[in-house]
């Protein structure tokens, strides 16, 4: 199995005021993979991405990146890493092909022509390379910033709320973007408000409150684990209650009487053997609706339930 590019091992932070941030972090980034960061405002996230770059001085523990100590080495591990900070700040009179290429020189890069233009390709700014940054609308600024990121060939990008202030179409394109890069080789770390952001493009999520990590898991295994599913079985007659003969702790009768609602997961009774149980008990289905717990749902109970860390594992 091949090395983690990214390994965060039991990282504290605390700073002068006695805020703890962090508190015993420890994560693993596998080459190539998008990880979606989740957490509420406050919970750490920021902290962590600033002291993974190097910006902040960890109280306590160790980040690699590729096998570069953020400390003891930190120009060859600042290196591999470009950052895209939530706030745009470009200079607005400069041309986009002159700020990037400004970016990479930045990091002691010297001129690569054919790199400058593949990743304004890769970003679609290829036919405004000319125009001063001014005149460029929102989500295109936010591309240059992606593109400024990856002038000196960095192999992780952090994305801090990437999709943040653009409009749902742009944001698809943005998706799309990351994709693109995940495609190229590029690892990818974004921090997210949107959940359906997480949901849509990452392999795996993670989820951090109060600075501490609370999951992470590949995103489909999750959802199998903790998106619990519902199905509802309209009935042809209404009932008084759910048959007796039926395993009452997984079914509830609706409001009306007119459906039975089943919440399950991999572990509870087959589809096809309670169905057949409904019908030997004399109800008769007339229809079935499906629905799963959305990435949003398992969030929110994650960092509100007091102990959620017992159930993340």
């Amino acid at each position: 199995m091949p090395e983690p590019i990214l390994t965060v091992d039991n990282v504290s932070k605390i700073y002068a005021s006695g805020h703890k941030a962090l508190d015993g972090v420890s994560l693993t980034i596998e080459r190539g993979e998008i990880l979606a960061l989740l957490g509420p405002n406050g919970a750490g996230k920021t902290t962590l991405i600033s002291l993974i770059c190097g910006i902040v001085v960890p109280t306590s523990g160790t980040v690699t990146v590729d096998g570069h100590d953020i400390a003891a080495q930190y120009r060859a591990a600042r290196a591999m890493i470009g950052l895209v900070p939530q706030e745009i700040v470009l200079e607005p009179f400069e041309t986009v092909i002159d700020s990037v290429r400004f970016s990479r020189r930045l990091f002691g890069k010297g001129r690569d022509p054919a790199h400058v233009e593949r990743v304004l390709k890769v970003l679609s700014l290829w036919d405004k390379r000319e125009s001063p940054v001014k005149e460029l609308s929102g989500g295109m600024k936010r591309r240059v910033m992606i593109a400024k990121a990856l002038a000196h060939e960095p192999r992780i990008i952090f994305l801090d709320e990437p999709s943040a202030g653009v409009d749902v179409e742009l944001r698809k394109d943005m998706w799309a973007v990351v994709r693109a890069l995940r495609d190229e080789g590029v690892t990818i770390i974004l921090t997210t408000h949107y959940i359906e952001e997480a949901e849509e493009i990452a392999d795996r999520v993670g989820v951090i409150s109060e600075g501490r990590i609370l999951l992470v898991e590949e995103k489909h295994a999750l959802m199998r684990r903790l998106g619990r599913r519902q199905m509802t079985m309209h009935l042809a007659e209404p009932i008084a209650a759910v048959p007796a003969a039926l395993p009452q702790a997984a079914l509830e009768l609706a409001d009306d009487g007119q459906a039975i609602i089943y919440t399950y997961d991999d572990n509870g009774p087959a589809i096809g053997d309670l169905l057949g149980d409904i019908a030997a008990s004399g109800a008769v289905v007339t229809d079935i609706e499906t629905a799963q717990r959305s990435l949003e749902e398992i969030f929110v109970e994650l960092v509100s339930t007091r102990n959620g860390k017992e159930v993340a594992r």
